[in-house]
């Protein structure tokens, strides 16, 4: 079947069909429209089968995307499917939200003068068929084994866990502190990018496969880390970073300047039916108001694009370097665009009018410098370059930190890096305390969710093999 594939040289690139702006704009339905066989088939086929794929190199679960493009191109789907979860737990997800204009598509070797292979697309396509056709099935161990395992937190990396852990034989129990499941997959992410019912079906199939969750429990609050820690026979700390970055500026207190994550988890939580009050009442409403994003991320992305379906007057995009320096993926920059947001390049916000509430953003034009040790250009305000942006919502997309675990947990024991993220041995991903480990976004720092779910892969085997260590040394001791 070689012949189906290294179709590149006459068939050009296409992405699944998108929806006009104005109509995506109008309601909450994910951007592009699903993939038809035929075309998904055709586009796989654009694949050169690398002998050394770059793709591959470049995905931080390292999948085997030229193996399941040519299955997809020989019409093998079920067998598709097979290779993608292979390693990959959430592979719906990650063909929605990874950025793979930076990842695997951005390095596909035939990109240059050809545009590169359709990847993400094809695999969201395969993973899709996979959910309508029941060959997705819930994580069922070979053999029972009588050991559990604590995970604190049901986002990306703690799922991913899990179900590894799950599929070895320990008994898994996740606490969260939100009501779902999901962790920023469910709050955190618009529902254009990833509908929530894509979220919810792997939580509660992961349920049908014997993983407890038990949620509205937050560790300090409901149960403490000793608790958990006599209780399993290991515990993961996998919570992810809330905690949203500040801005040193006048003003910066005023009523409705707001935080990116506080935003986009109430818009998030209205989506789903649940009574929102900060939503109702306005303060984190973008309706019919002038809103001012701050930061060139894709968490800011997330937020341009939610001000305007919720029906903004206006939406500025205010980011201190270059269109070419955006850290978010270009493709999310191109559809907030189209959907009518304006961009502010090489500006910086200097100062936050207004006296009850907040009604304008002061800001300076920026220069591009000199790199600095990173590589990366420096940024330098241009004297007398001062401008006023009319805002009565302003958005921090800054990033985020850590919160403080060891606070949070009473366990002073922990230990953190300078960062404030929690310090591991990085072979064993092991705190500073006997059988507690960490993965995710608390070690890492805030990072994508591909990311998070290598990091949740990579523990669960680490957490196996001190388990295991554990049996055999009380087997022993028995003897």
């Amino acid at each position: 079947m070689a012949e189906k594939m290294l179709q590149f040289v006459r068939l050009a690139q296409h992405q699944p069909d998108k929806r006009e702006a104005t109509d995506r704009r109008a309601d909450w339905n994910e951007v592009y429209r699903p993939f038809v066989a035929e075309a998904a088939s055709e586009q796989a086929s654009r694949c050169s089968q690398c002998g050394v794929p770059f793709c591959q190199v470049h995905c931080p679960l390292n999948n085997n995307i030229p193996d399941w493009l040519k299955l997809t191109a020989e019409g093998r789907l079920e067998e598709a499917y097979e290779i993608a979860s292979a390693t990959n737990n959430f592979p719906e997800i990650c063909g929605r939200v990874c950025p793979q204009d930076r990842l695997c598509e951005g390095n596909c070797v035939i990109e240059k003068g050809f545009e590169a292979v359709t990847i993400g697309a094809v695999e969201k396509y395969i993973t899709d068929t996979a959910w309508e056709n029941g060959w997705v099935k819930p994580p069922k161990p070979v053999r029972e084994r009588p050991e559990s395992i604590g995970i604190i937190g049901a986002g990306p990396a703690g799922m991913a866990a899990a179900e590894r852990l799950r599929v070895l034989g320990f008994q898994v129990t996740i606490y969260d502190r939100h009501d779902r499941a999901g962790g920023l997959m469910i709050y955190g992410i618009p529902n254009f990018k990833l509908e929530k019912d894509v979220v919810v079906r792997r939580w509660h199939q992961y349920a049908e496969g014997g993983i407890e969750f038990r949620l509205n429990c937050a560790v300090g609050r409901d149960i403490s880390l000793a608790e958990l820690h006599r209780k399993h026979a290991a515990v993961l700390i996998a919570t992810g970073v809330y905690k949203a970055r500040d801005i040193a500026a006048p003003g910066a207190d005023l009523p409705g300047v707001v935080a990116a994550l506080d935003y986009l988890i109430a818009s998030n939580r209205k989506g789903l039916g649940d009574a929102v009050p900060e939503f109702d009442s306005g303060a984190l409403n973008a309706e019919g108001r002038h809103v001012v994003v701050i930061g060139g991320g894709d968490t800011a992305m997330d937020c341009v694009r939610t001000a305007t379906r919720q029906g903004a007057a206006s939406v500025t995009c205010l980011y201190r370097r270059d269109k070419a320096n955006m850290p978010g993926s270009m493709r999310e920059v191109y559809n907030a665009e189209e959907e009518g947001v304006r961009f502010e390049w090489l500006a910086a916000p200097d100062a936050f009018e207004g006296k009850a509430k907040v009604e304008g953003v002061r800001a300076v034009r920026m220069h591009l410098g000199l790199p600095d040790a990173t590589g990366r250009q420096q940024v330098e305000a241009i004297a007398g370059s001062d401008f006023t942006l009319k805002a009565d919502l302003v958005i921090k997309a800054l990033g985020f930190d850590p919160e403080d675990l060891p606070m949070a947990f009473e366990e002073p024991a922990l230990s953190v890096t300078r960062w404030g993220t929690l310090k591991v041995d990085h072979r064993s991903m092991m705190t500073a305390l006997p059988g507690v480990f960490a993965a995710g976004d608390i070690v890492r720092g805030a990072s994508l969710v591909v990311w998070g779910i290598r990091d949740g892969r990579d523990v669960a085997e680490q957490i196996a093999a001190f388990v295991e260590k554990g049996s055999t040394a009380l087997a022993v001791a028995a003897e």
